[in-house]
């Protein structure tokens, strides 16, 4: 053989196969749907077994600043994580993207230095009739779920968590605030009456924030009916205001969606908070 084809077939030989082309990885479906006179995504992130139990029907979490630039991938993967040890039910999630976020999950406030600061806040009512209205239908409509639904969100987020369980506690199965900003318009959150109505359990949580926010929140526990199911977690000396989504999301799904395993608290997964009933 010439030693020009060997030198081509030796050369051939070593060459590694070529590589198959990459695939699309989804994980979820998205809608564009439209409030306040703004487009806003709301993503759906179905489990993994959706489609390989089609007589099965889930439960629903709604997380607020869900826009896959927000805190969606980190929910989606710590639902999965907790599914996985068995720490919290799996579950159909929905995130729900937020622009301006204290025009759309506060009141509006009678501070001057918050109104000055955040001019355009006050439409929680509006966005929260849009999710009562068109998401949840849209939700309930198009996916199996099981009548079952949570609402979680953190900072103002989780105000907007603690005043739709005060105002519209019919809308959710159960509620999560994380660190909610309590602070808000002169801590009037903290101030309203709860009467003695029993409403769905609530997991509710304190960082370092301290100052106003921590007032809010001691009025706010204060002021629980006997009857009301909590889950409080303290982590004043424990977790920032900036690490206590990630820190405590998986504890929250632990409260409001918990399952019959008996390893974990083996394994540490334990709820770590002053809880009553639920």
């Amino acid at each position: 053989m010439p030693l020009s084809l060997l030198a081509a077939a030796l050369l051939a030989a070593s060459s590694p196969a070529p590589l198959p082309e990459p695939q699309p990885l989804v994980i979820g479906e998205t809608v564009t749907l439209s409030v306040l006179g703004a487009e806003r995504q709301v993503s759906i992130v179905l489990p993994p077994d959706y489609g390989k139990e089609p007589d099965k029907r889930w439960p629903v979490i709604y997380q607020l600043d869900g826009a896959i630039r927000q805190d969606l991938m980190m929910g989606t993967g710590m639902l999965r994580w907790n599914a996985l040890w068995g720490r919290s039910q799996d579950a159909i999630l929905v995130g729900i993207a937020t622009q301006d976020r204290q025009r759309e999950l506060l009141p509006a406030t009678r501070d001057p230095a918050e109104a000055k600061r955040y001019p355009t806040a006050g439409d929680s009512a509006a966005f929260r009739k849009w999710i009562a209205e068109v998401v949840k239908p849209l939700v309930e409509g198009r996916y199996r779920t099981d009548g079952t639904a949570f609402l979680i969100g953190e900072s103002a987020a989780g105000h907007f968590v603690v005043e739709t369980w005060e105002q519209a506690p019919a809308l959710f199965t159960g509620y999560a605030a994380i660190s909610p900003s309590l602070q808000w318009d002169l801590e009037a959150l903290s101030r309203r009456p709860l009467g003695t109505t029993t409403r769905p359990p609530l997991y509710i949580s304190l960082a370092d924030e301290g100052g106003s926010t921590e007032t809010g929140m001691m009025r706010f526990l204060d002021a629980l009916p006997p009857t009301q199911p909590f889950c409080y977690s303290d982590r004043r000396k424990e977790l920032h205001h900036a690490t206590t989504l990630h820190g405590l999301f998986p504890e929250a799904l632990q409260y409001l969606l918990p399952t019959k395993a008996d390893w974990l608290e083996e394994y540490g997964m334990v709820l770590r908070c002053e809880r009553r009933g639920g």
